[in-house]
């Protein structure tokens, strides 16, 4: 058993490839090494990516390939002389060499042929050669003479197998190549030296030979080191990271620099008097920094940026006063859009928005505003406490900073500008809040709208959306959602079932078809509600079963009461009650399920009072009196679990297969309404185990 480096060193990797690049080596040369027979069931590989290094380490794969036979099946043998003289050649053998046996369609011919293992190190070079060709990058380059593609111009390229480097090359095209060896290159700056590879022991011993040449190769212990150092200078200040915020591009950042340096700015006080949110796009999202929050929470005027340096007094200062001029006039020209789009009225901003296409046949997004405006009328009053007149303006606002220099800039800060606009153009506080809400949620992690009007105003959004697009037939197909449809129909369900809200939705979705002048709602735009709230149920860990059972046939549009049924349902069957009566709900459909195999008929629900026992006399008076309605599931639930001892006390007492035919029948139309009144809560038969 040996292990394996593969090492491509290359000029900077895109920050968002790399995590990628690394999964894909590994996942590509686990299965090369399958492909050859020498992968073994403790072997591993792990990919690591830093900017400029794309490495692969292989441990416990065989010395050599062991011997193979080859097998490949030909025709039955009594096929025409054609076909058998057509697989003799394919498969490079004489007619003597097949080999004729029996299979479950027939007698075949085969041709077998045994191949000598060779030594792995001899397979890996060509092996090896093969993925770089067709390495999967996202998007990649040709450079020099070549024909040769990669993400980047590629340097070395380095193949070490049991700590010996392996001999070989990389045609490149034109006359050019890349000569295999086993020297890594460390920081650009700080150790442009080779790194000898000869003689590797493990994965850390190449961690320990590049970090000494200062590069961090993992990106994970990168991510660390960012975040343990830049912590530490944010406590100087008395401040702290906003990591809600840094999850989103701490891979891009981490990416940038082989040896991560945190090193801490200022934004000047002229500019603190801009939204935070315009600061967090500006200084995270556009320039990678770090923000940071004072001790009360706010936005703090530090922010930490990285260099791609070892610490120097002296010239960490350079670095901070070049970074800080940068982000001066990034901020200057925030400022001057900021001052100028608070210059008009936000409402004034309106007619500008008929010269933007929403979409070519849905018209623009004047034309949706209104939309909107007249759909939050009508989802108002199904929104407790919500104010029809402020969801009713603010709708019709939601979209007016979309021609705003701000947004033009920061096309990320749409609604949130408009909110501020707002305010400054005097609007009241519910339109303002119920404006920078209105996207949300943008996806299952994200806040719902905190206002009852900024709830209205999300929905109806979101629901002319739905409607607009399904009723040109821009529908999702498979995997491509272009219109990111799936995310609106899960916002209008979060919306409804986290806000606990009973909306009359197919209404909804006709209010917002003859908006548009359709005739009717897609037929299709409901039933792709209701399949995006099973698999929302499905995301809360719900039982894939449970959901099943409990929306198996609801062809309705109350969202919040198909959520509360499953949620009663999963409680239900986890509960005593709900386990003793499945065990008896088996035995009933098992019965009735044979016997009616055997009669080739379904039993009615019905049975004769006259000849049951006592025991029977009880399962059926409760179940005559049972009240099976749609609009209470706990109650329906609760007639249920009240059968489990009388269903089990019958199978204690009874045998159903009474040699009296009469009685027989009379017991399995008493089964037969069991399975009926359970069956109307939920289908049952969906229930695994």
């Amino acid at each position: 058993m040996a292990d394996l480096v593969i090492e491509f060193v290359s000029e900077e990797i895109p920050a968002r490839m790399q995590a990628g690049a690394g999964r894909d080596l590994a996942r590509l040369i686990e299965l090369a090494l399958t492909t050859l027979g020498v992968w073994h069931d403790d072997s591993v590989a792990t990919g690591l990516c830093a900017p400029r290094h794309l490495l692969a380490y292989v441990t416990n794969i065989a010395a050599s390939q062991p011997d193979r036979i080859i097998e490949k099946r030909g025709p039955r043998v009594d096929a025409p002389e054609a076909a058998i003289a057509g697989f003799l050649k394919s498969a490079g053998v004489s007619r003597e060499e097949l080999v004729e046996e029996d299979t479950p369609k027939g007698r075949f011919l085969f041709a077998r042929s045994e191949i000598t293992g060779g030594d792995t190190a001899a397979l890996l070079v060509p092996t090896i050669i093969d993925i770089l060709n067709h390495f999967p990058w996202p998007k990649s380059q040709r450079w020099g003479r070549g024909k040769f593609r990669w993400v980047r111009p590629l340097h070395r390229i380095n193949i070490l197998f049991d700590g010996k480097p392996l001999a070989g090359a990389l045609e490149l095209g034109d006359g050019d190549a890349i000569t295999f060896g086993a020297a890594s290159c460390g920081h650009y700056f700080e150790a442009p030296d080779d790194i000898d590879l000869t003689g590797i022991t493990s994965l850390d011993d190449v961690k320990a030979r590049l970090r000494a040449g200062y590069v961090m190769l993992d990106q994970d212990e990168r991510h660390d080191a960012i975040i343990s150092e830049a912590k530490k200078l944010a406590a100087k200040q008395s401040c702290h990271l906003n990591e809600a915020q840094l999850g989103s591009y701490l891979a891009d950042i981490a990416g940038l620099v082989e040896w991560p340096t945190p090193l801490m700015g200022q934004i000047e006080d002229r500019f603190m008097v801009l939204p935070p949110e315009l600061l967090q796009a500006t200084i995270a999202t556009h320039q990678k920094y770090i923000t940071l929050s004072d001790a009360d929470g706010k936005f703090s005027s530090n922010f930490i940026v990285l260099s791609n340096r070892l610490g120097d007094a002296a010239r960490d200062k350079v670095i901070i006063a070049g970074n800080q001029r940068v982000l001066r006039a990034r901020l200057a020209d925030a400022e001057f859009f900021w001052q100028q789009d608070q210059a008009h009225q936000l409402e004034s901003y309106l007619p500008a928005l008929g010269d933007v296409t929403f979409y070519e046949g849905l018209g623009s997004i004047h034309d949706k505003a209104i939309r909107v405006e007249k759909l939050a009328s009508a989802i108002a009053p199904h929104m407790p406490s919500a104010d029809l007149k402020a969801a009713s303006r603010a709708a019709r606002l939601a979209k007016a900073d979309l021609v705003t220099g701000m947004v033009g800039e920061f096309p990320e800060l749409q609604g949130i500008m408009g909110g501020y606009y707002a305010a400054a153009s005097g609007e009241d506080k519910a339109v303002c809040d119920a404006i920078t809400a209105h996207y949300r949620p943008q996806g299952p992690a994200d806040d719902l709208p905190a206002t009852p009007e900024a709830m209205v105003v999300a929905l109806a959004d979101k629901v002319d959306t739905l409607v607009g697009f399904f009723g040109i037939d821009a529908k999702p197909t498979g995997s491509k959602d272009p219109f990111a449809l799936r995310r609106a129909a899960l916002g209008v369900i979060r919306i409804i079932v986290d806000g606990q809200l009973t909306i009359p939705l197919g209404k909804i979705l006709q209010a917002g078809a003859s908006g548009y002048g359709f005739a009717k709602v897609d037929a299709d735009l409901l039933p792709f509600i209701r399949d995006r709230l099973r698999g929302y149920l499905r995301d809360q860990k719900m039982r894939h079963d449970v959901v099943a059972a409990a929306l198996a046939d609801d062809d309705g549009d109350d969202i919040y009461l198909m959520a509360t049924r499953a949620s009663a349902l999963a409680g239900f069957l986890a509960a005593a009650d709900g386990t003793g009566l499945m065990a008896g709900w088996r035995r009933v459909s098992s019965i009735l399920a044979a016997e009616e195999k055997k009669a080739k008929t379904a039993f009615a629900a019905t049975s004769d009072p006259a000849l049951f026992t006592e025991t029977e006399k009880a399962l059926y008076e409760l179940l005559s009196t049972m009240a099976v309605s749609q609009d209470n599931i706990d109650m329906q639930l609760i007639a249920l679990g009240a059968l489990r001892s009388p269903i089990d006390l019958f199978f204690e007492k009874i045998v159903v297969n009474d040699d009296d035919p009469a009685i027989r029948l009379n017991r399995l139309g008493l089964l037969a309404m069991v399975r009926e009144k359970m069956l109307a809560v939920a289908d049952f038969t969906k229930i695994e185990g």
